[in-house]
């Protein structure tokens, strides 16, 4: 089996397992934090990084990075393609630098069809009547949030596309695709959200349940989530999340136990003293 049928028939045994269909994905940092139950981080990263996976070695933890970026649709495959290692068990002691290894390519086929299931691509071509080319390679791109690229190869999988049709498809743009078939509000309103810093879920809400225990200092949440400590700490109150607030238990007069005091003794000890 190649390290191309091996991704495919693993993104499609993931999408069975899940209950997911032949439909488009749709928030893939909590798709894979409720399967996979992997922490993942969307953080400020140099401009050649993308992402990267690691396991605690002790825990087994998986943590999943990457970078925010304005180009969403890169950022989902990216995401897809972290996900396809962790399936697969890759973990190595240094990270993956061959994009050609066996491990890579198995990985970047598991992302293309877990984000554009071929059965799916059927679908919308069997129901596209106009057929073209231009604007279906949009709609795949729109429904299924890829990029252009991975939208030709699918088509062209499908049989939709020859070749030549494929190369020209692909070095279309997804900015350029909006634009032209009105969907630039919407490709905006996820770069916005491609572009922002992202906690993992699990650890966050762990610091907010220390935070209302007084456990855990405001300042920890405002740093994972990239936010000063003012805004954080209003957002959490107009929620109504405030730290539990401690009651000493020495700090009520009305909980200090009783004391009988017998002071005979002491005032016949002070009379002795005086009258020697």
């Amino acid at each position: 089996m190649t390290a191309e049928s091996e991704g495919r028939a693993a993104a499609e045994r993931f999408r069975e397992e899940y209950h997911l269909g032949y439909q488009p994905l749709g928030d893939l940092v909590t798709l894979i934090e409720q399967t996979v139950r992997a922490d993942v981080a969307v953080l400020e990263t140099g401009p050649d990084q993308h992402g990267m996976t690691m396991r605690h070695g002790d825990r087994g933890t998986v943590y999943i990075a990457v970078a925010r970026t304005p180009h969403p649709m890169r950022q989902r495959s990216t995401l897809a393609h972290e996900l396809g290692h962790v399936v697969f068990g890759d973990w190595a002691e240094e990270p993956q630098v061959d994009s050609a290894s066996p491990a890579e390519i198995r990985a970047n086929a598991f992302a293309r069809h877990l984000l554009l299931p071929l059965e799916g691509v059927r679908e919308l071509v069997a129901a596209e009547r106009d057929r073209d080319e231009l604007a279906l390679l949009s709609k795949v791109v729109q429904r299924y949030l890829v990029s252009p690229q991975i939208a030709a190869i699918a088509l062209e999988q499908v049989g939709y596309l020859a070749g030549p049709a494929k190369a020209q498809l692909r070095v279309e743009t997804t900015s350029r695709l909006a634009a032209r078939f009105g969907w630039s509000d919407q490709y905006q309103a996820i770069q916005a959200e491609s572009n922002r810093r992202r906690a993992p879920q699990r650890l966050l809400a762990r610091a907010i349940a220390g935070y209302l225990q007084n456990a855990v200092p405001v300042q920890t949440i405002a740093t994972l989530r990239g936010l000063d400590v003012v805004t954080v700490r209003k957002e959490l109150t107009n929620a109504g999340l405030t730290p539990t607030e401690l009651q000493p238990v020495w700090g009520d007069l009305a909980d200090l136990p009783e004391v009988d005091l017998d002071l005979d003794e002491l005032d016949a000890d002070l009379g002795g003293s005086d009258a020697g």
